[in-house]
């Protein structure tokens, strides 16, 4: 399915266009933001390439990932969103907002918007997030999502330097 475009109640997820690199590095390069996610700050080339690999997996046929970007009216890129399908009727849910965007509930709005396009257009089983023990914000999100804590994933991600914990929540489509 492409191209994709979702409306959230104060978001809009849509592909990402390479015209995006530069405004993402609000985003990735920033560490604000990065100490959360699964890899170290970019700079502008490392987030070009990023973008790039973005926009061509999203043509790919079957599609294995809608990792989207997260806008506001005007076409503002203040986010990203991602389904990575994973495994059988399955996708993990990952998202970012800007730092100076934080607080709005652009997050909520960008993973309820896209977890309802998974399970809704996508006939998913299960979406699952996995999140650092201390994004206690983060956590906040998956739980007004509805996802259950399903445990701890010790040394999961290498970021920042050092090995970090993920804990582990899921939705499944008939809690939905």
């Amino acid at each position: 399915m492409y191209p994709v475009t979702l409306k959230g109640r104060a978001v809009i997820l849509r592909e990402f266009r390479s015209d995006d690199a530069a405004p993402s590095l609000a985003l990735v390069g920033d560490e604000r933001v990065t100490r959360w996610l699964s890899f170290d700050n970019r700079d502008l080339e490392a987030a070009t390439a990023m973008i790039e690999g973005a926009v061509a997996r999203a043509k790919t046929k079957p599609r294995n990932e809608y990792y989207l970007a997260v806008t506001l009216a005007g076409d503002e890129l203040v986010g990203f969103a991602r389904l990575g399908l994973d495994g059988v009727k399955a996708a993990k849910l990952g998202y970012a907002i800007r730092a100076d965007q934080w607080g709005h509930g652009y997050a909520t709005d960008a993973a309820r918007t896209l977890t309802d396009f998974g399970f809704r257009e996508l006939g998913l089983h299960r979406i699952s997030a996995a999140i650092g023990p201390d994004n206690a914000t983060s956590i906040a999100v998956a739980q007004r999502l509805g996802m259950e804590y399903e445990g701890r994933i010790r040394d999961h991600v290498f970021t920042n330097g050092a090995w970090r914990d993920s804990l582990l929540y899921s939705v499944l489509e008939n809690e939905w």
